[in-house]
């Protein structure tokens, strides 16, 4: 089984890269807002309710797919280099799937601000992920996360093997997810 935890900030095509990832391979896509989207209309995300029901949906799908006889997962998240939370979570993911035997590898993506703001307010984007619906909110949040979190790594933060970082400012989710598909023999 391979897990593959694909990352980035907002907008740098996570779900997109995913969906053509999924295609061109066995593994299936879990993108973060299926579960922020099942919840939200219960509960925002930034709630503490909103926030557990997440986490425990994830949780609980992670552990069945690790023991499960399916190829492997592409999981997408946004992840704050500068919050140890995030980092234990990261941590806590990958050795549930490490210690079913899965192979773990890590994909971040980076691109352009400005091609983040236009990929933000995409048909594409906007149809799968409803709490985005409201591009002004999303935009601004886009914009002040950056200012508040470190959401791209630093060169040689992440020490793991099967790492790469792309920039795919200029790169189609077609030729991204052929890289990543190569780089990983997926």
């Amino acid at each position: 089984m391979k897990f593959i935890l694909l990352f980035g900030p907002q907008a740098v095509g996570k779900m997109t890269v995913g969906q053509e990832l999924e295609k061109i391979t066995e593994l299936k896509l879990f993108h973060n807002h299926m579960t922020i989207d099942l919840v939200a209309p219960f509960f925002s995300y930034g709630t503490s309710e909103g926030k557990r029901l997440v986490n425990l949906f994830r949780k609980e799908i992670f552990k069945e797919v690790a023991k499960s006889s399916l190829p492997g997962l592409i999981f997408t998240y946004v992840w704050a280099f500068d919050q140890q939370s995030d980092w234990d979570y990261v941590e806590k993911v990958c050795h549930l799937f490490e210690s079913k035997g899965a192979d773990v590898c890590f994909i971040e993506l980076e691109a352009d601000m400005e091609e983040r703001v236009e990929r933000n307010k995409s048909p594409h984007r906007l149809h799968h992920k409803p709490t985005k619906r409201d591009v002004e909110w999303s935009e601004n949040d886009l914009k002040t996360s950056l200012v508040k979190y470190r959401l791209n790594s630093r060169d040689g933060e992440i020490t793991r093997e099967k790492y790469i970082k792309i920039n795919n400012t200029h790169l189609s989710a077609e030729e991204t997810a052929s890289l990543i598909k190569q780089r990983f023999q997926l």
